[in-house]
């Protein structure tokens, strides 16, 4: 092979390339990838919503020496704590050995996702077919929610104030929810309509049953019969599902992708592989470093980030509160001297539509972690824009730590874009970057996601924690 020329090396000095992960790991680090998906597939398939999420990653924590923390609890170096918000939301935290002065290391995702929550008074039949209205949550492409099994999930409060919490429709013995749609041969009007008005939000209507309960005295009979066998089975009346949060999801497991099996096909990749790669890091005994480290997840992102389990609340400011008054220090200052990840999703890009995407400035599935500088909309409306000088200190401390990373904006400009939670950690004087894994479909029922982007998402927080 003849030697390379001035002008090459030159360009492979100066020209940025971002290049598929597989041209630059050995053999032994892509199975490490594919053995740590294993788990990840586990978590999303024990986490549809946000409650189990949250159970899911209390588990893992106790199991690797966490306690609970409340506010005024002394704490000391080397303390591994989390503080259940609610049981929608999850902090978890190592106290460092350098003073908290020196700032949290800190990594912020989201365990919400697109879904379709029940209203407050689902029930009803109609031409004797039982139905469960619902009130889509988050952006979705409604008529994707259509035609395909879907497994009701959720709390109830009972009117005895007892809880009784619902999984229905994973088992492969349990029966699974529905969406009725429009056969082909019926659907000429439907062609003629835009795709956000094909299906309407109050056609969002979950089949429950067809059979009539046994008494010809009764109203209501399809109705009765679904009260019926919740009654049975949960002691729930039509009233108890005021006091409810129920939810539809798609009824399947993470499954690997292509033929290769180097995709992960699952429901909420936004934002629990995130999610998933930050917990692992917080637990993993190579970020029980100098400084203190905070793994948030949060609730509520899909729909702005606010009430009291949304990154709008207090919550993240109480506890360093909390924290630097055990510590004598200033809150003040420990947030000045913070650094964030915020640990959310991009989009990546689509050789199947490729009109809406800026090649140059997108990202790729296989090309490792996503770091935006910036989100939001069009003129870069809702987002925060990290400073350069942060944007360099990730990407030296990804390069030192052989983290593959790519730099991506979401879509062409004037396309749309999207926010996270960046601007609610920025807003409180922490410097925050967004970072995340690249979904193809994206807030589909079914996305899909590189496991080697997953692992080294893993590998960026665990750098930033190990710091």
């Amino acid at each position: 092979m003849s030697e390379k020329t001035k002008g090459q090396l030159l360009s492979e000095k100066l020209f940025y390339n971002s290049e598929n992960a597989f041209k630059k790991l050995d053999a032994e680090e892509i199975a490490k990838a594919d053995a740590y998906c294993e788990g990840y597939k586990k978590f999303l398939d024990s986490s549809k919503t946000e409650r189990e999420a949250v159970i899911s990653t209390e588990k893992m924590a106790r199991e690797h020496g966490f306690v609970p923390y409340t506010f005024g609890m002394k704490v000391k170096a080397g303390d591994k704590l989390f503080y259940n918000n609610r049981g929608k939301s999850i902090f978890l935290f190592r106290i460092g050995s350098e003073p908290l002065t020196e700032g949290v290391r800190i990594a912020a995702a989201h365990i919400d996702s697109p879904r379709l929550d029940l209203k407050p008074r689902p029930l009803y039949e109609d031409s004797e077919q039982g139905f469960l209205k619902t009130h889509y949550y988050g952006g979705v492409k409604k008529y994707q929610w259509t035609a395909v099994p879907l497994a009701l999930h959720g709390r109830v409060i009972l009117a005895s104030g007892d809880t009784v919490d619902i999984v229905i429709g994973e088992d492969e013995n349990d029966p699974v929810l529905y969406i009725n749609d429009l056969p082909p041969h019926l659907a000429q009007a439907q062609y003629q309509k835009t795709l956000s008005l094909a299906i309407e939000g109050e056609s969002l209507n979950l089949l429950v049953g067809s059979r009539p309960y046994d008494d010809e005295e009764a109203s209501e009979k399809i109705k009765l019969n679904i009260l019926s066998i919740l009654n049975e089975k949960y002691g729930i009346t039509e009233a108890d599902l005021i006091s409810a949060e129920l939810c539809a999801v798609p009824a399947s497991k993470a499954r690997d992708a292509g033929l290769d099996r180097s995709m992960i096909a699952s429901y909420g990749h936004d934002d629990r592989v995130c999610a998933y790669p930050s917990v692992t890091a917080i637990l993993d005994d190579a970020s029980a470093g100098k400084h203190t480290v905070m793994v948030i997840l949060a609730d509520k992102e899909e729909t702005g980030s606010d009430g009291n389990t949304g990154l709008k609340c207090s919550l993240l400011s109480d506890i360093i509160a909390e924290l630097s008054n055990t510590f004598g220090v200033s809150e003040n200052t420990v947030r000045a001297n913070s650094k964030c990840l915020s640990a959310d999703v991009n989009v990546a890009y689509d050789p199947n539509f490729p009109e809406v995407f800026e090649k140059r400035n997108t990202a790729f599935i296989n090309h490792g972690v996503v770091l935006s500088k910036y989100t939001g909309a069009r003129g870069k409306s809702g987002t925060s824009d990290a400073s350069a000088e942060f944007l360099g200190y990730v990407r030296k401390l990804f390069d030192d730590n052989g983290v593959i990373w790519q730099i991506a904006e979401l879509g062409k400009v004037d396309q749309g874009g999207g926010g996270t939670v960046a601007a609610y950690i920025a807003k409180r004087n922490i410097d925050v970057i967004d970072l995340g894994v690249p979904v193809i479909s994206m807030h589909a029922p079914v996305e899909v996601i590189a496991k080697l982007d997953v692992y080294m998402t893993h590998k960026a927080v665990l750098a930033l924690f190990a710091e």
